[in-house]
């Protein structure tokens, strides 16, 4: 699955969470409709169907809970014998 780029996840996330908080102080159409674009626009950019499963994933996302590993790919994990030796 694709992912946005944390550049454009990160604001995402804390413009919804800015307009959430707006909102429940100050109700208007305006930041209303600006919440239902950030919020398409987050699911979009992390390929879900609601909010709630969006922010889930882009703050996994944020944290680096996928990091990228390539110690599988070090040759003496390739190489039976070098591993043997060790």
């Amino acid at each position: 699955m694709l992912m946005a780029h944390p550049a454009v996840l990160r604001p995402l996330v804390e413009e919804y969470e800015a307009l959430v908080t707006l909102l429940s102080s100050q109700d208007s159409e305006q930041t209303s409709r600006r919440l239902e674009d950030v919020s398409y626009t987050l699911c979009v950019a992390t390929g879900t169907r609601d909010i709630d499963a969006a922010l889930v994933a882009a703050r996994f996302h944020l944290s680096g809970a996928l990091p990228y590993d390539d110690s599988i790919l070090a040759s003496d994990h390739l190489d039976p014998e070098a591993a043997a030796s060790s």
